[in-house]
């Protein structure tokens, strides 16, 4: 089910049974068609761009379909996109399951508008269904307050099954709405996996949520907190154990390697009611601040570009191989492995060869 609605808050489903000019194309990441250097956009996207960045939400809903579908479309919307000068605010909001992330992010997009952002973007991405591919838009429901506002654009982004829950599509997501204006740009992940660090790589400032209790599942996933987190906060702080929750982390804090100028605040929340929201949306302020002025916002950009380079690199490289898999070359060495006259080293080598990719 796609949504599209010209005004309002809520734009798009994103989900793979989607109707769009993009066209049908497998997802693949970035890569368009293999072996070309420049890509031409085209009139149309072009146009969509262009009415998107002037407050369009159905032509903003379709770039995202088409980055969400990849190949050629998702291609051509990169190259608009990554050639229009875009310096947003990005926010990545983690944690595990059930740790009120959704609740959090609205308090936050309602603070943003109130502090002066006019367009403010939230990128849920949801877990995948497993019928249709598709987010199970369970971010959403939690948002519906923000439905009538024409400043806030939320779109859910399917996962699928993507290690760490941040499907390869979002950085270029997070791209073109930095390009349409967008500011800030919020990504809340699903939270499932280990490799939330995904996130980090993607977002100027992380925050990472978690709920009293949580000690035993912070000693197993400290590592991975420390290395992502800019802001920690414990959600759900009118229940018992939430100041357990801030010594542990504190004392986590304590024994790590503190970064650059910067240690990891540890707030205290309570989403539902709103109560530190406004602490949180200050210390998110300050980093931001900071990293901007220490160099920290301009590495972690090239983190992102340097990842997006590596994702659409993969993607060319996998759609050589599919087209290495049905050529008969490819049938012929089976058989000499088969028969044992070829190692796959070897196999692999010839098919390489022969392939003449002039990109590698």
């Amino acid at each position: 089910m796609e949504e599209l609605v010209a005004s309002g808050g809520t734009v798009g489903g994103g989900t793979s049974r989607s109707t769009d000019p993009a066209g049908p194309a497998g997802r693949a990441g970035s890569a368009g068609s293999p072996g070309s250097t420049a890509t031409a956009v085209s009139t149309g996207t072009a146009e969509m761009l262009a009415a998107a960045g002037n407050g369009d939400r159905l032509s903003l809903a379709r770039l995202l379909t088409m980055v969400e579908r990849g190949g050629d479309g998702a291609r051509e919307v990169a190259a608009a996109a990554y050639r229009t000068p875009a310096r947003a605010r990005t926010i990545g909001i983690t944690g595990s399951p059930g740790a009120g992330k959704s609740t959090l992010v609205d308090k936050l997009v309602s603070l943003a508008r109130s502090s002066g952002s006019d367009q403010v973007a939230v990128i849920a991405v949801d877990p995948t269904s497993p019928y249709s591919g598709g987010a199970i838009l369970g971010d959403r429901v939690r948002m519906q307050g923000h439905a009538g506002d024409g400043g806030v654009f939320i779109r859910s982004m399917a996962t699928r099954g993507h290690l760490g829950g941040l499907s390869a599509a979002v950085p270029e997501a997070m791209r073109l709405l930095e390009a349409c204006h967008m500011d800030p740009v919020i990504v809340e992940t699903v939270g499932v996996g280990q490799v939330e660090i995904e996130v980090a790589s993607a977002a100027g400032t992380v925050v990472v949520v978690v709920n009293p209790g949580w000690g035993d599942s912070i000693q197993a996933n400290k590592a991975g907190i420390l290395e992502i987190a800019d802001i920690l906060v414990v959600n759900k702080a009118d229940r018992p154990g939430a100041k357990e929750a801030v010594r542990d982390l504190e004392q986590m804090l304590d024994m790590a390697q503190e970064r650059t100028g910067w240690r990891p605040p540890v707030l205290q929340t309570v989403a539902s009611t709103g109560e530190g929201v406004d602490a949180l949306w200050d210390e998110m302020r300050r980093h931001d601040g900071l990293s901007a002025e220490g160099g920290e916002l301009s590495g972690r950009r090239r983190s992102g570009y340097e990842r997006s380079l590596t994702l659409a690199f993969e993607a060319l490289l996998r759609r050589s191989v599919a087209e290495a898999e049905r050529s008969p070359l490819y049938l012929e060495l089976l058989d000499e492995m088969e028969a044992g006259r070829m190692d796959p080293y070897e196999a692999a080598g010839r098919l390489f060869a022969a392939s003449g990719d002039s990109r590698l």
